[in-house]
């Protein structure tokens, strides 16, 4: 329930419709040179509503580093209102447009079946986009499009599917999970689906991972990360954001870890990158809590994040080598693209730093301009998709004073435009290469400096099955520069052509540590019965010589099963890293269902219950039994139905299902004095909001950045609604506070007659 700037939406059903493409196009282009050519071309000023821009006059508007230039890839009527893309082995774009999205401040039309998932492609190679092709129409809100072997993966939410392509037409559907986005408002689904190295598919805003093996999708738990967007570096590790946390991050590899639900939270994963989240448009800002003081500098100019998204590592080395594995976040709200450098301080732990002080790497005087996705691109370039739109915010947490501003500054229109830039070399105009696809080109790929090329030639290689190219993959593996090895290395591993005297050479390199790291992430795949006791000895030497690797060893530990050899390397880990917390939480990520007998095994050695370990064992046991209050809930939610549903679609998208809060995001409301306290605080703060430090139940909670938003302005929740939603917090888990009525909520309306801002914390402890 925190301050969101933007909003990135679901899917519903699919229907295809073939359309003449030559009239499709004509009526678009005289749509859209009325929505986005207004015949001025002036940037807004405080008194002047700030006029749509054509493409090539925003453009204009743009201000890049230097020696960089933007350029024009596509613009209306080829694309409207894009969100999100993929580029295909053949260089096409492979573009959702969420055309319906926030038509007015009400939402109206929201749900309107014009949604697209569109294929561009530059049929004259000179680097602008063409020609446009419709594979998928008449849908709702779509966010997100995976190119996986034969087809495409998209949401349908709750719904994922995977959609053959015949001939760039949608083919057979099969469904692939039935509750990809259970839950959950228009803000807060999942979205990304982002091909990782590890040949799963990851989602932003999620805890599920997806994997196609042999025409078989397979579903498995993971970390939840992030909110809107997800990226990965040469390494595989993850990175992502929420709207108000500049960068959030894996230390680890994605696949390991996740494997006991009651934990709160891993170490090692969504940890804080770069903490620094001040940001610097270049011109007056209108965001949602832009009355809030401190939201917005003496010139009305936004000062940290609100709608950070769509970030993506970089790895290419067309921009030039300074700008080579940096980390760029798109911020709609503030028009503008930020700029990260990473600091790799180890084989594991990555920090980072914004690149400079008191400027952006890209940003806009354009109102309309709206970053909220970046990727790199086939020949090296950086994309920024640019959804060219007035309201960003969702009406869910719609303020009345962005409402105002909405009006005063004439926002709600265009609807009908879109575009997406390059970021290149000044001067250069470099061509949209397509991959060879044939097997030898496709291993000349893995050796690209272009992290989307050596992407491209893995999935290929291991969507295709080509196993004939396991021995000279085989051969690169043995190569330790470059990045190529591990791409091989990922690549036997979808081939299910890796075996353990492949991974133990790289275990062995002590010379290079991400050749260790990198085996340990992929063991659990050569991992077998016969093998197993054998890995096990000669992991118990590594963690004795090189102890840093105790983490990602204890990661790797369930791959074998019962074997008694793996509790006692556990033990002897846990001896070793008592107060280690990246290592305590790695061990207990193994322990489900086993954290009672395990602490009392501890006791029983009479070992210090101080210790990082033990306390964090604790933890995990208080989870355990909060599992089991699910029962509780599910009555409370036939008790308070609508309460329920409100808490589902909006609250628990920041403070968990479980009510104890999501790192970086939100803090816990289960236990929470301000949820079991004074009933007129907890309604001011739902009703208002709440800005300001956090503390909850005497925890100060400063990872969490963001403002929490109010829902007493939303129309859609009435005051019996609002009474119903804090009765069943009041009440769940471990909650026992009483209910509210509507009169309630209407007492706390009257108490603050005409407020828009929101509370702080002095102000609702002053409330008696």
């Amino acid at each position: 329930m925190f301050d969101c700037s933007r909003s990135l939406i679901n899917l519903l059903p699919i229907r295809n419709q073939r359309m003449n493409h030559r009239l499709l196009l004509t009526a678009a282009v005289i749509c859209a040179f009325f929505a986005c050519h207004p015949g001025k071309s002036s940037v807004d000023t405080d008194n002047t509503p700030p006029p749509s821009l054509d493409a090539q006059t925003s453009l204009s508007h743009l201000q890049v580093e230097d020696p960089l230039q933007v350029q024009l890839v596509a613009s209306e009527p080829l694309v409207v209102a894009p969100v999100a893309m993929s580029f295909d082995a053949s260089g096409r774009a492979w573009v959702v447009e969420m055309t319906s999205y926030m038509p007015d401040t009400l939402g109206t039309g929201e749900a309107d079946m014009n949604g697209k998932i569109v294929i561009l492609s530059d049929s004259n190679h000179d680097g602008r986009m063409d020609t446009r092709k419709i594979f998928l129409d008449s849908l709702v809100l779509p966010r997100a499009v995976c190119l996986v072997g034969n087809g495409v993966l998209v949401a349908e939410p709750p719904k994922l599917w995977f959609i053959e392509n015949d001939h760039d037409h949608p083919g057979k559907r099969t469904l692939v999970d039935s509750a990809y986005a259970y839950g959950g408002n228009v803000e807060h689904q999942p979205n990304g689906l982002v091909r990782a190295m590890d040949n799963c598919i990851y989602s932003a805003k999620s805890s599920k991972r997806y994997r196609y093996d042999h025409g078989r999708w397979m579903i498995s738990d993971t970390h939840f990360r992030g909110q809107w967007g997800i990226s990965q570096d040469n390494y595989g590790r993850l990175f992502y954001n929420n709207n108000s946390a500049n960068v959030l991050g894996d230390y680890f590899a994605p696949g390991l870890g996740a494997g006991n639900p009651h934990q709160q939270r891993v170490r090692g994963f969504d940890e804080t990158i770069v903490s620094n989240s001040k940001v610097y448009p270049l011109h007056h800002t209108g965001v949602n809590r832009g009355y809030v003081k401190e939201t917005l500098d003496s010139e009305g100019r936004l000062r940290e994040f609100t709608a950070a998204c769509g970030p993506v590592v970089f790895r290419s080395p067309a921009l030039g080598a300074a700008f080579e594995n940096n980390i760029f976040v798109a911020e709609p709200a503030g028009n503008l693209v930020k700029r990260n450098i990473l600091n790799p301080d180890s084989a594991f732990k990555v920090k980072g730093h914004q690149a400079y002080d008191g400027k952006e790497f890209l940003a806009s005087d354009d109102e309309r301009f709206r970053p909220v996705n970046l990727y790199t691109g086939p020949e090296g370039a950086l994309y920024v998709v640019d959804m060219y739109r007035g309201i960003i915010q969702h009406k869910t947490y719609l303020t009345d004073y962005l409402k105002g501003e909405i009006r005063k500054r004439e926002l709600t229109k265009p609807l009908n435009c879109g575009r997406i830039y390059r970021i290149v070399r000044a001067g250069s105009h470099p061509l949209i290469q397509p991959l060879n696809t044939s097997p030898d080109s496709l291993l000349a790929a893995l050796h690209s400096n272009n992290g989307w090329r050596r992407d491209m030639a893995q999935q290929q290689i291991v969507d295709r099955q080509l196993q004939e190219l396991v021995p000279q993959l085989k051969q690169i593996l043995a190569d330790s520069t470059g990045n190529a090895w591990i791409h091989a290395l990922w690549a036997l591993e979808g081939l299910h052509a890796l075996a353990w005297n492949d991974v133990e050479p790289l275990l062995q390199d002590a010379r290079n540590e991400q050749r260790q790291v990198q085996a340990l992430a992929v063991l659990p795949a050569v991992v077998n019965a016969s093998n197993s006791t054998a890995i096990l000895a000669v992991l118990g030497h590594l963690a004795g010589s090189y102890p840093h690797l105790g983490v990602p060893i204890a990661l790797d530990l369930p791959a074998f099963g019962n074997n008694p050899e793996a509790g006692k390397l556990s033990a002897a880990l846990s001896m070793v890293g008592t107060n280690d917390v990246y290592l305590s939480d790695a061990l207990i990520s193994n322990a489900k269902d086993k954290e009672q007998q395990w602490a009392e095994g501890y006791r029983a050695m009479k070992r210090d219950t101080n210790a990082v370990f033990y306390r964090r064992l604790q933890g995990a046991i208080k989870k355990a039994a909060e599992a089991k209050l699910a029962e509780k809930n599910k009555a409370l939610a036939k008790q308070f139905p609508r309460g329920a549903q409100i808490f589902n679609t909006v609250c628990q998208t920041c403070h968990g299902g479980d009510g104890n809060g999501i790192h970086a995001l939100a803090p816990p409301l289960n236990g929470s004095d301000w949820v079991n306290g004074d009933p007129r605080k907890l309604s001011s703060i739902v009703l208002f909001g709440l800005g300001g430090p956090i503390r909850v139940s005497g925890k100060t909670y400063p990872e969490i950045s963001g403002d929490m938003p109010a829902i007493g302005n939303n129309r859609e929740f009435t005051d019996a609604d609002i009474a119903q939603l804090l009765s069943y917090i009041r009440q769940s888990w471990y909650n026992k506070a009483a209910p509210l009525t509507e009169q309630d909520i209407r007492r706390t309306r009257d108490a603050n007659p005409g407020r828009q801002k929101a509370f702080t914390m002095d102000e609702l402890l002053q409330i008696k």
